[in-house]
C-alpha cells in the first residue's frame, strides 16, 4: 500500500506534465521523474512521481530512492521495479526507457547522503527507518 493517496499521486502527475515536468507545493524546484511500472502480481501498469538524482558524471543515469516517507516497509513499486529490471520514465516533457540495477554499499550510502544533505526529508526517512531497513536506490540508466 502507498503512503501517498492515489489523488495525491495523481495531482502530482498531472500537474508535472501540465508543466514540463515541474511541480509546486512540497516539490517545489526539486527534480522529479514520473516512474512507470507494472504490478508483478496484479498486472496492474501504475505511474509514481519520484524526486530523482542525476549523477553528476554520467547524464544518462539517475537514482531514485525507495524512502516510501521512512515507513518500515518497501514500497511495493520497488519490487515491482527490481523484478522487471527495466521500465519507462518521464523526466521534463521527455518520456524514455531505462534499465534498472539496485545500488549497494559505500556507493549506495554515498548516494543517499548526497540527496539527505541536498532534502533534508530523506534524513529524516532514514531516521524512521534505522534499524528496520535500509532504504533502497536504484540506478535508472537511458536505455
Amino acid at each position: 500500500m502507498s503512503i501517498m493517496s492515489d489523488d495525491w499521486n495523481t495531482n502530482i502527475i498531472n500537474e508535472f506534465r501540465a508543466n514540463e515536468g515541474r511541480v509546486g507545493g512540497p516539490f517545489e524546484g526539486a527534480p522529479m521523474i514520473l516512474v512507470h511500472h507494472r504490478g508483478r502480481k496484479s498486472g496492474k501498469e501504475g505511474v509514481t512521481p519520484l524526486m530523482y538524482q542525476a549523477d553528476e558524471q554520467d547524464p544518462s543515469l539517475m537514482y531514485i530512492f525507495a524512502s516510501a516517507a521512512g515507513a518500515p516497509n518497501n514500497p511495493a513499486w520497488y519490487y515491482n521495479l527490481i523484478d522487471a529490471g527495466k521500465t519507462t520514465v518521464e523526466v521534463g516533457t521527455e518520456t524514455f526507457p531505462v534499465t534498472i540495477t539496485e545500488v549497494t554499499g559505500p556507493d549506495r550510502d554515498r548516494i543517499y547522503d548526497t540527496q539527505a544533505t541536498r532534502y533534508p526529508g530523506f534524513a529524516g526517512y532514514a531516521e524512521k527507518t534505522a534499524g528496520i531497513r535500509t532504504i533502497p536506490v536504484l540506478a535508472l540508466r537511458r536505455a
